[in-house]
């Protein structure tokens, strides 16, 4: 009866004692790919707190993260932080490892930059959800440094002693995390090379009541992604310059838009950055969307076939996992083999002699493996599996 009643009191204990959860993404300006899997995580923990190097979110588009309050870093507070912080990369270490994070028992940081350098202590477990180690400073640090005009010159050396410096703290902080998940085999396959660490593949989730099927297809091709130089925009509006009788729409905003609209023709539209409604109602009515980086997941072909559009990809990256080639049954894109105007040009007429294969059930089946419900499920049992050692240790209720 005694040890009954000792029973009955740590399972009270620790029921009454609730897990504190803290989850930690690297920046929040817009709402894009990394944006909406945050709210995907939120979903799995509605009552974790938020971190974020910055916050500039705007009042009435935060309901992707249930309105919370977001605790920051003092580069919130820099001069010119919300439209220039890339600018403060060298401070980004610095920032993410002062956020307090004691008080809490489990910690999910979604990274793809900083947020998985949070400093955590021994009684505490993390995990980080990676969308891919840092590209500039890794295996895509040439690319770049080439893009950005910093190979040569005193700006260039300073560039690589900082890019330098990052990839030893990225490289020491790996150590800090206690379970890696990434977002693809591919971008497994990066951390192993980088941490040389293992890592559980959970692909990110798709809104499927948010992007639906559209039967009627319009002439015109779509590109949507931020602005930004290893997603080759301007790529793709110069190889649509050189296709004058096929339109193309541009949705998206970032560094590189004034070097896209310079590139642009009069068969080419540029919206800027336009609302997730406007976005959908452009992706239902596409011919297809294409996509030109090495993308570590990619969560744009994946919505773009949920509204029943194929995609034209480049056959590198996480594009492989998400999007059906022509060579496999139930097809839903063509991939071009590599990043030039010529392979683009060729993809976009090889797609224009096979539309017919394309179907709308394809693409939305396609898609259907990746809906947030499948994420959720896993990514939770996942956290839970991770967390069954507390259980014998501390007094600790696993959330569901």
């Amino acid at each position: 009866m005694v040890v009954d009643d000792i029973m009955v009191f740590y399972i009270t204990l620790a029921k009454d004692k609730r897990m504190k959860i803290a989850i930690v993404c690297d920046w929040l300006v817009t709402l894009a790919g990394a944006e909406r899997f945050l709210g995907e995580l939120l979903q799995c923990y509605p009552n974790a707190d938020l971190f974020a190097l910055i916050d500039f979110v705007e009042p009435k588009d935060r309901g992707f993260i249930l309105n919370k309050e977001v605790t920051t870093s003092f580069i919130q507070q820099l001069p010119f932080a919300k439209k220039h912080y890339r600018s403060y990369l060298p401070l980004m270490p610095l920032a993410i490892e002062q956020l307090d994070l004691s008080h809490y028992d489990l910690i999910i940081s979604s990274s793809h930059a900083i947020a998985k350098g949070v400093i955590t202590g021994p009684d505490q477990i993390h995990i980080s959800y990676i969308h891919s180690p840092m590209r500039y400073a890794w295996d895509m640090q040439h690319q770049y440094l080439k893009e950005s005009g910093l190979t040569t010159g005193p700006k260039g050396y300073i560039a690589k002693f900082i890019l330098h410096k990052m990839r030893l703290w990225d490289q020491r902080t790996s150590n800090g995390v206690d379970y890696f998940a990434a977002n693809s085999h591919f971008i497994a396959r990066r951390i192993w090379k980088t941490y040389r660490r293992e890592a559980e593949v959970i692909y990110p989730a798709v809104n499927l009541e948010l992007f639906t099927p559209h039967q009627q297809k319009d002439d015109f091709y779509l590109i949507a992604s931020r602005l930004v130089p290893y997603k080759k925009m301007d790529l793709l509006v110069e190889s649509f310059a050189n296709m004058p009788d096929k339109k193309l729409i541009v949705i998206g905003s970032g560094p590189d838009f004034k070097k896209v609209q310079s590139k642009a023709t009069k068969n080419i539209e540029i919206l800027g950055y336009q609302p997730t409604e406007t976005l959908i109602y452009y992706m239902q009515r596409a011919k297809a969307i294409l996509f030109a980086a090495e993308e570590d997941f990619g969560l744009v072909p994946v919505e773009a076939q949920a509204c029943g559009t194929p995609v034209i990809a480049y056959g590198k990256g996480g594009a492989l996992e998400t999007v059906r080639g022509l060579n496999q049954t139930n097809p839903t894109g063509i991939f071009f083999a590599e990043q030039t105007i010529q392979s683009i040009c060729d993809a976009v007429d090889e797609f224009e002699r096979n539309q017919h294969v394309f179907t709308l059930q394809n693409c939305v089946q396609q898609a259907s493996q990746f809906s947030s419900q499948t994420f959720q499920e896993k990514f939770k049992k996942f956290v839970k599996d991770k967390m069954k050692h507390f259980k014998d240790n501390q007094l600790l209720c696993v959330p569901d």
